[in-house]
């Protein structure tokens, strides 16, 4: 046990008081986990798209003051009542979805969408009680889809923590619970290419290089990535894109320029940007007979999917997918390992770091579409 355990535990916080507006680094107190609850101590985060969306707050529901952080990296500090298959010491990795172990989707091989832990942005409170573990002079600060990263202590629901190699880099292995492994899984789980086949990744971002690097993997003989953006051309080559495609240089539709260049379209084609005309032309762009296409971004709401049935019926193969359909606790150690056996290349993903002190210097970056993941360290 701790010495810590039982004890509320005052520590730093970037905590986000109002939408846009810099985050602050403040004294919290971090309350002990309860049952089936874990609290851990981060190593190392970093930020992620889906912080800066909810961040803006343009389009959702504002919901603070807050602490937001979702990828990352830590070690358990101490454990709630019922929790048995992690104790203090684990290395663990926090992701804002679960595993219950429970319930239908968790029974099932086919899904990873936990009833009761899937993600949920609007919730800022724990399951058990409706109450927060974060609190500034009694001032309850809300959670972030369950982690709230962006503090050197935080409390996770256990079924949102996979136990990890202890052996693995946590400054490293920390972008592996969302953003990459959402594109990772979505083309090795999802898609499923063949060695030698032809693959389409549509967005060059983290997630789409993600993508990419599954593809390379799985041995695809070619990755053709399409983005509105040329810069990123030259750094997908890093991951296996051995082709290139700017919508922008074309007069006719990107699905009929991909299947010109593919003898009738790819065989397996993944959407990674969540805009809807991107996800109609990945589903064109597939070959007819045997073509898979997977739609891994996430589409405004109200946005409506529009393609003729004869698409369908001519055996082409549309597909969804949710953080990669890797099971939390029961696949990502196995992720993990891939990089640890160098099967998984990470380090290009990597493309700055901060101390956690300059956490805004990490918003700022995104914002102005520079890089792909900044580590922050949480032992400045």
């Amino acid at each position: 046990m701790s010495s810590t355990a039982g004890l509320v535990i005052p520590c730093n916080a970037a905590v986000a008081w109002e939408a846009g507006k810099p985050l602050v680094i403040e004294r919290v107190e971090v309350a002990p986990p309860q049952a089936k609850e874990v609290r851990i101590k981060v190593k190392y985060t970093s930020l992620c798209h889906t912080d800066l969306y909810w961040w803006e707050a343009k389009e959702q529901t504002p919901l603070f003051p807050r602490i937001l952080g979702h990828e990352a990296a830590g070690i358990v500090e101490s454990v709630g009542e019922g929790v048995t298959d992690l104790q203090v010491g684990d290395h663990v990795l926090p992701v804002f979805t679960g595993e219950c172990g429970e319930c239908a989707h968790c029974k099932s091989e086919e899904s990873n969408m936990c009833d009761l832990l899937r993600i949920d942005t609007d919730r800022g409170v724990m399951h058990s009680d409706g109450k927060s573990r974060f609190s500034i002079n009694g001032t309850p600060i809300y959670h972030f889809v369950g982690t709230s990263t962006f503090s050197e202590y935080t409390v996770v629901h256990s079924g949102s923590l996979a136990k990890i190699n202890p052996l693995a880099p946590l400054d490293k292995v920390c972008v592996l619970s969302c953003g990459i492994s959402t594109g990772l899984g979505a083309t090795l789980n999802v898609a499923k290419p063949k060695k030698g086949s032809t693959v389409a990744v549509f967005g060059l971002g983290a997630v789409g290089l993600a993508a990419a690097e599954g593809a390379r993997i799985a041995g695809a003989s070619r990755i053709i990535g399409i983005d509105l953006n040329p810069k990123r051309f030259e750094e997908a080559k890093k991951f296996g894109v051995t082709e290139f495609v700017n919508p922008k240089d074309y007069d006719k539709p990107v699905h009929e320029v991909i299947a010109d260049m593919t003898n009738g379209g790819v065989d397996r084609s993944l959407e990674c940007t969540g805009n809807i005309n991107a996800m109609i032309s990945a589903f064109e762009c597939v070959h007819d007979g045997w073509g898979v296409a997977v739609l891994v971004g996430v589409p405004h709401k109200d946005a409506i999917f529009m393609t003729k049935p004869i698409n369908m019926l001519n055996e082409r193969t549309l597909k969804g997918t949710f953080f990669g359909n890797y099971k939390p606790r029961t696949d990502l150690p196995s992720v993990v390992d891939m990089y640890m056996n160098k099967t998984l290349e990470l380090d290009k993903f990597i493309t700055h770091r901060v101390p956690f002190s300059d956490i805004n210097k990490a918003f700022d970056l995104m914002l102005r579409g520079e890089g792909l993941r900044c580590i922050i360290s949480m032992d400045n």
